[in-house]
């Protein structure tokens, strides 16, 4: 599992496997309202119906902040490890 979260959107992204193939989310179950409104919740889904990853939207509002922290971290090495390579 991995989180990741881009400030400009203020969009975080929970992928439920190592990697989502492009075109492998088929299906999506979205406008899942937050309690109290804050947010959003979009379900990606492959062809068998396997849960891929959750997109949250209004990130910040929603999730704690600690958790928007840690996805940054990860953004960063990331970036960091593509610039290596």
């Amino acid at each position: 599992m991995r989180i990741t979260y881009d400030p400009t959107a203020d969009a975080a992204y929970i992928m439920m496997t190592d990697r989502i193939a492009d075109g492998s989310a088929v299906q999506q179950l979205d406008s899942i309202a937050t309690p109290g409104g804050l947010g959003e919740v979009i379900l990606d889904f492959d062809a068998d119906g396997r849960l891929l990853g959750v997109e949250i939207l209004n990130a910040r509002d929603v999730l704690p902040s600690s958790v928007i922290d840690a996805a940054l971290r990860d953004s960063s090495s990331d970036l960091q490890r593509t610039a290596e390579d």
